[in-house]
C-alpha cells in the first residue's frame, strides 16, 4: 500500500512538472510587421471607395465608403447584383449624397473608376458630381451621357471646367447594351492630360480635348459627392433644368484615387472586376 501511494505521488509530481514547463514555454506569435495591413489605409492613394456590398436593411450602411467609413446622408437606391457582390439600382430622379469624398479635394492628379450597366433610354443622364462652388454649375467633376443607342452615345466628362466631349454619338462603345462595363477617367498633373478608358482600354479623345493644360488640380473647395445623379438629385444647389436626369442604370465599385493610375493598373481593375 505504501509503495502504491509513493507511485501515485511520483506520477502526480511528474504531471505537475510537465504542466509548469508547458505554461512557461514561450508562445509563438508573429512580429508586429507580420500583422495584416489595411489594403486601403486613410491617406493612401485610394481616397474614396464605395463597393455597395452591404446587405443591411439600413440603406446607408449599404453605401458606406470603406476608406474612412464615410456614410452617405441619403441613399434612395435599391441593392441589386453587381459586377462583384452587390451594386445599386439608380432611379433617375434621386441620388446618393455623401457629405464629402474624404480628402479627395486635396489631390492634384486623380483617377475616377466605376462600373455601370444600363439600357437605351432617351434621357440626358448625369452619373456623378463632385460639388464645388468654384466651377460651372457648381460641379468640379461630372459625367454626362445622352443620345443613347446600344453601341454609341454622346459622352461628356468635365473636370475643373475642362471638357472631353464625344459629340454626335461619337462615343462608339456598347455602353447601353445591358451589360456591365468599366469606365475610368485618369488625369495626370505632369502632362495635364485626361485619358478615358472603357473596359480596360484607352479611348482616344477627340482632337486635343484631353489636353487640359492646367497642371495640378485645384478642387480644395469641393464638398459633397453625389453618386447616381447630379446636384439637384441630392437636394444641393445647382441647375434644376428639367432635361437634367439622374442615372437610371446599375452601378458598382465607385472609386476615387489621388493619383493617375497607369494603363496596366486600369486594365487590372477591369480584369479583376474591381
Amino acid at each position: 500500500m505504501k509503495k502504491y501511494n509513493q507511485l501515485l505521488q511520483t506520477v502526480f509530481f511528474v504531471f505537475t512538472l510537465c504542466m509548469v514547463l508547458l505554461a512557461c514555454q514561450k508562445i509563438n506569435r508573429p512580429p508586429l510587421g507580420d500583422y495584416t495591413k489595411d489594403a486601403n489605409p486613410p491617406g493612401g492613394p485610394l481616397k474614396f471607395y464605395a463597393a455597395f456590398d452591404g446587405t443591411s436593411s439600413d440603406k446607408l450602411m449599404n453605401a458606406v465608403d470603406s476608406v474612412r467609413a464615410t456614410f452617405p446622408s441619403d441613399n434612395p437606391f435599391t441593392s441589386v447584383a453587381g459586377i462583384t457582390g452587390k451594386g445599386i439600382q439608380a432611379n433617375g430622379t434621386k441620388a446618393i449624397k455623401y457629405p464629402s469624398a474624404n480628402d479627395f479635394n486635396g489631390v492634384t492628379s486623380c483617377t475616377i473608376s466605376l462600373w455601370v450597366n444600363n439600357v437605351v433610354n432617351p434621357n440626358t443622364e448625369l452619373y456623378f458630381s463632385l460639388v464645388s462652388k468654384d466651377y460651372w454649375h457648381e460641379s468640379a467633376a461630372f459625367l454626362l451621357v445622352e443620345n443613347a443607342a446600344v453601341d454609341k452615345c454622346t459622352f461628356k466628362f468635365a473636370l475643373q471646367d475642362h471638357w472631353v466631349e464625344f459629340t454626335g454619338q461619337s462615343f462608339t462603345k456598347p455602353l447601353f447594351n445591358g451589360q456591365w462595363h468599366h469606365l475610368a477617367f485618369v488625369y495626370n498633373e505632369t502632362t495635364s492630360i485626361l485619358k478615358v478608358y472603357f473596359d480596360g482600354t484607352e479611348v482616344p479623345t477627340p482632337g486635343n480635348s484631353g489636353n487640359f493644360g492646367i497642371g495640378k488640380l485645384n478642387i480644395k473647395n469641393a464638398t459633397n459627392l453625389v453618386v447616381g445623379g447630379w446636384n439637384k438629385h441630392a437636394g444641393l444647389s445647382g441647375p434644376t433644368d428639367s432635361w437634367i436626369s439622374g442615372f437610371t442604370g446599375k452601378m458598382d465599385q465607385f472609386r476615387l484615387y489621388g493619383k493617375a493610375l497607369s494603363a496596366s493598373e486600369i486594365l487590372a481593375l477591369y480584369n479583376s472586376k474591381l
